[in-house]
């Protein structure tokens, strides 16, 4: 790559794009490979570029977008396709509704390497589809390969980055509480629950409200279990109480109980459990009062077929108190990340 005052470069062939911005618009006003034209030299100077790049063949480098292009090829995913190369730079999209996940050790590795930087949205990130998920560039025009292919051995075993499709699931909920059962107050739940599956692939095939009895609660658990239920969701009983009796009645059923409270609010009290396979969460009362809760941020994961951990909850510690903003931005916030 050579330096060559604008006015003697007509004729010879761009080694980059040259980006102009002006109102509503950023973009290449001119791509690699262009021929400069007399014409351009008045508009090049105009966008303050008084010296242009032209890209000499040397051993040992590559240009910004052939290391791009190679960048994407070594952070490659399902269920995502990519833009570029444009300015420099890879852009990753989501094809589908589900979970980002990062590598975190691995990108801070190859990010460490000198000209190399990957970017992206956070881990366990819900995402959709058509949003952009990751990005990838050198910083100068041209670097060493070496750098490349450095980055290139590291991603030979492990991947950088996942695309987690949510799975249809059929949902099991329980709702427990003797004046509920009894009939003294109105359930809130049932809608609550509704409400945020339709976010999902799946459908509820069971629904029951129990009394405060560890035997009525096992009982509706294990008929939907044996109806085909892959997923239970239980609320009511799930307070510090001698009578919330609802965690007992889950572990009776035989199910592994990962954490029964997260260090997290709201939402402190929520059971994560399994019963092999099938995930179930005890829900406390403040799904119900507040729209935002540890409720919404466990539910992309379960439906994403991620089976969630102890250290998985102790994570939670960091970005696990809601801001309890006014106007509610989740998940595109400090919320529920871990």
């Amino acid at each position: 790559m050579k330096k060559i005052p604008v006015e003697k470069a007509v004729g010879m062939a761009l080694c980059h794009d040259i980006t102009e911005m002006r109102k509503g618009f950023k973009g290449a006003a001119f791509k690699r490979g262009h021929i400069i034209q007399n014409e351009d030299v008045d508009r090049l100077l105009n966008l303050g570029k008084k010296t242009v790049f032209v890209f000499e063949e040397k051993s040992g480098e590559i240009h910004e977008d052939d290391a791009a292009l190679r960048m994407a090829a070594m952070c490659s995913m399902e269920y995502c396709h990519y833009s570029g190369p444009s300015e420099g730079k890879m852009l990753a999209f989501s094809d589908i509704e589900g979970i980002f996940r990062v590598n975190k050790p691995l990108l801070d590795k190859i990010n460490s390497i000198g000209d190399i930087t990957v970017c992206s949205l956070p881990d366990n990130y819900p995402v959709k589809k058509g949003v952009r998920v990751a990005s990838m560039r050198i910083i100068p025009l041209v670097t060493e390969e070496e750098q490349i292919v450095t980055a290139e051995k590291m991603c030979e075993n492990e991947r950088v980055f996942r695309l987690l499709p949510y799975k249809y699931k059929r949902i099991a909920v329980i709702i427990t509480g003797s004046e509920i059962y009894s009939g003294r107050i109105k359930d809130r739940f049932e809608p609550v629950v509704r409400a945020k599956m339709e976010k999902f692939p799946c459908e509820i095939t069971g629904l029951a409200i129990c009394d405060d009895s560890i035997d009525m609660i096992k009982s509706k658990a294990k008929e939907f279990l044996e109806a085909g239920a892959d997923f239970l969701i239980f609320t009511g009983g799930m307070s510090v109480d001698p009578d919330d009796i609802t965690p007992t009645a889950i572990k009776e059923l035989g199910a592994d109980i990962v954490s029964y409270g997260v260090p997290a609010q709201p939402g402190n009290m929520t059971l994560v459990a399994y019963l092999g396979d099938i995930p179930m969460l005890g829900v406390p009362g403040a799904a119900v009062n507040l729209p935002i809760t540890l409720f919404d941020v466990f539910l992309p994961r379960i439906f994403a077929g991620e089976k969630l951990t102890k250290q998985d909850i102790i994570n939670m510690g960091d970005g696990g108190l809601c801001q309890m903003c006014e106007v509610c931005h989740f998940p595109n916030c400090t919320f529920g990340r871990f």
